[in-house]
């Protein structure tokens, strides 16, 4: 069986994934064969893996940092809150169906056998599984039959490093609450504290250090700097719905809905020098873009409904109007129609009038489609003719079916993999105004590229790329990078003898 460790944190959003992936590179570095477990995630960011199966992208990041394909077994149970009192439950990578917080939390026990035949499985395949936890193990109205934080680390026996975000403040008092609400024996399991996302001099820390370690009776193991890594996160947290990634000559606004999913979409326009992308959630903070893009959501009608009340959805068809690209993707895609209706309550039962851009209405059925695709653009005309006959990959995942009138003219083909199949035609386009299903869709250099220079063209400025490099490459190299990085402030001796290895 593997060796495990597991990184736990103080809060959300301390860095337990990022921690988690960086120590998953560093094993795979040193010869190791790595996987990341997590056995309960609560995010809106999904993934299909190859057999068509859902599952959180923060282990799919991880399991890219370790070199290997992601499947289901790292990932069993994912939540996807579809509102405040509830989420779409998914077990195993299939949906299991909606349940409200209250009865999720009585029936936790019943999934401890999924649980530990998941984690069993990958043990049984790797050298070391590197677990993450969910929140805080402190929540001490939660830790009754416990499946992610401390009762995930019994399960596995994993020891523990506990991570706490110093750039919020409070740090000290994180860690040391954090230990003291815990029993003695889940103490015991702590093997070592991690301060997160320090900035300044770390000589300033050293008093602190000190009395931390002395208080909590755990070793301080590394205090890691901010550091300006650029993967893929995990949810509505995330650092890159905030602002602007940074300045460049085309302005693509992606407008941050309430209940905002997969938003990785639009990462890879990392690798476009000229392209500038922020979030947005007020009318204000539109302008004149060049295109407005508007992504995956886990309740389509709500979030619709908030795009009419908050004023955003008139301010998005006066960008139309003036001649911006408006593009939709999933969720973002159903928008644009005319209509979306969901009788069966897949999501949030009713029906509610599109944004009337894109011939096409949404009609919502309790099977989920999820399944991995690839093909081209189909012959586009008029002002995006420059996208015609372009490579597309990625995924889908949702419960709508779009149907498109007859003089709608659909924007791609694609072939399922694994799936004998002569191609369907998926989303379409009118105008200056496209949606597709397909997440990812970005990812693809060729389609990306092409994208990138039809809004050059439209703004009259040259396209400009440094450097040819797939998303892929990219991605690996920022895993490189923040080893390096982890390797200079982690005691990696001391955390290779916690897992009783060398």
């Amino acid at each position: 069986m593997a060796k495990a460790i597991m990184i736990q944190g103080t809060m959300s959003n301390a860095g337990k994934s990022l921690i988690a992936a960086g120590l998953c590179r560093i094993f795979k570095q040193d010869g190791y064969l790595a996987a990341p477990f997590k056995s309960q995630n609560m995010a809106l960011n999904s993934y299909i893996t190859k057999e068509g199966l859902e599952m959180g992208r923060a282990q799919v990041v991880q399991a890219e940092a370790c070199g290997i394909e992601p499947t289901v077994q790292m990932n069993p149970i994912l939540l996807k809150p579809t509102t405040d009192m509830g989420s779409q439950v998914i077990i195993n990578g299939e949906v299991a169906g909606n349940m409200r917080a209250v009865d999720y939390f009585k029936k936790k026990r019943e999934y401890i056998p999924i649980i530990k035949q998941a984690y069993e499985e990958l043990a049984a395949k790797y050298d070391i599984i590197v677990i993450e936890g969910a929140g805080s193990p402190a929540e001490i109205n939660l830790k009754q039959d416990d499946i992610v934080n401390m009762g995930m680390a019994e399960i596995a026996d994993a020891p523990v490093l506990l991570v706490g975000d110093i750039d919020r403040g409070g740090v000290f008092a994180q860690l040391i609450g954090t230990v003291m609400l815990l029993e003695a024996k889940e103490q015991d399991r702590i093997k070592g504290l991690v301060i997160n996302k320090f900035r300044g001099d770390e000589t300033i820390l050293k008093p602190g250090l000190t009395m931390l370690e002395e208080r909590c009776g755990k070793k301080v193991l590394g205090v890691v700097p901010y550091m300006k890594i650029d993967i893929e996160e995990e949810d509505s947290l995330a650092e890159s719905l905030v602002g602007r990634c940074r300045e460049g000559r085309i302005d693509i606004v992606v407008i941050r809905l309430p209940r905002i999913s997969n938003f990785t979409d639009l990462q890879a326009f990392a690798l476009e020098e000229d392209v500038s992308v922020r979030y947005v959630s007020k009318v204000s903070e539109l302008g004149q873009p060049d295109a407005v893009l508007l992504p995956g959501t886990k309740n389509t009608r709500k979030d619709m409904r908030w795009l009419r009340e908050s004023g955003i959805e008139a301010a998005v068809l006066r960008c139309s109007q003036r001649g911006s690209i408006i593009f939709g993707i999933c969720g973002g895609y159903q928008m644009l129609g005319k209509r979306i209706c969901d009788r069966c309550g897949a999501e949030d039962k009713g029906e509610i009038r599109g944004m009337g851009l894109l011939p096409m209405e949404t009609y919502f059925e309790e099977e989920k489609t999820r399944t991995r695709v690839e093909g081209c653009t189909e012959k586009l005309s008029g002002e995006l003719e420059g996208l015609s006959g372009k490579r597309v990959s990625g995924y889908e995942i949702h419960m709508g079916n779009t149907l498109l009138d007859k003089k709608a003219a659909s924007l791609q083909r694609v072939w399922e993999m694994n799936v004998e199949t002569s191609g369907k035609a998926d989303g379409c386009y009118q105008g200056n105004v496209l949606g597709t299903y397909l997440h990812g869709i970005f990812d693809e250099e060729e389609f990306r590229s092409a994208f990138v220079q039809l809004l050059c063209q439209r703004k009259g400025i040259p396209y400009q790329k440094e450097e040819t490099v797939t998303y892929e490459e990219y991605k690996q190299r920022q895993f490189d990078k923040l080893a390096k990085e982890l390797r200079k402030c982690l005691d990696m001796q001391e955390i290779y003898r916690i897992l009783e290895i060398g």
